[in-house]
């Protein structure tokens, strides 16, 4: 494995992007150069194919893999990495898929997963944990995982904590009985504006964007 130097990241080169989207792609490719990356040591790839022809060409130190791709899934090039080299840190960072698709994709030896829908800032932050040796997993991922292995909540020190706070617990609990936000507030004795700003971070959290699918992501999860 070749490696950079970069402040106190070790940065393992080249490194393999499979990523079918070109705004993606460019997303990516600014928050490595961010990282300490020169785009010289970023090798694209927008198929599986290509990154089959790519990983062979190239002796790769560090994969980053989307699963939806226009010929096949992701997966095959985890699996096929895997066959190669187990030690290699695979980052899967793809856009939300089934549970199965989710599990395969671990199973298969991916290191870490983060979803496409979270901000620069996080996206970077699970990529500077994998190269520090961590195994980054969304939260919202880790609860799925989870929820399909049969376990509806985290285990911490002998305590149960849910990927949402008690205090957005309650207010998506009113959300499902149909009430309003200014409705939930006036039950909470608090702001409309704080009611919101819960439901912004209930949304992030669950990786949605409608009420509807927040009730509904939180039920899949057994919280709700």
């Amino acid at each position: 494995m070749k490696i950079v130097a970069a402040s106190t990241l070790i940065l393992p080169v080249p490194v393999l992007i499979l990523e079918d989207d070109a705004l993606v792609q460019s997303r990516l490719k600014e928050i490595m150069i961010e990282l300490g990356y020169e785009e010289s040591m970023l090798i694209f790839a927008s198929s599986l194919k290509s990154a089959y022809q790519r990983f062979d060409e190239h002796p790769i130190s560090f994969a980053m893999v989307d699963l939806g791709l226009p010929d096949g899934s992701g997966i095959s090039l985890i699996e096929k990495i895997r066959e190669q080299d187990a030690g290699l840190p695979i980052l899967v960072i793809s856009a939300w898929s089934t549970e199965d698709m989710i599990l395969q994709a671990i199973l298969a030896g991916a290191t870490g997963y983060v979803l496409k829908e979270r901000d620069d800032f996080e996206v970077a932050l699970s990529i500077r944990s994998l190269l520090r040796g961590g195994a980054p997993i969304d939260p919202f991922i880790a609860q799925k995982i989870l929820a399909q292995l049969g376990v509806k909540k985290i285990s911490i020190a002998g305590t149960e904590q849910s990927i949402l706070t008690e205090r957005e617990l309650e207010i998506l609990n009113w959300v499902a009985q149909g009430l309003s936000n200014k409705e939930i507030a006036l039950r909470l004795n608090i702001s409309r504006y704080t009611i919101e700003s819960h439901i912004k971070h209930i949304y992030r959290k669950l990786s949605v964007t409608t009420r509807t699918k927040a009730i509904n992501a939180a039920r899949d999860l057994g919280i709700l």
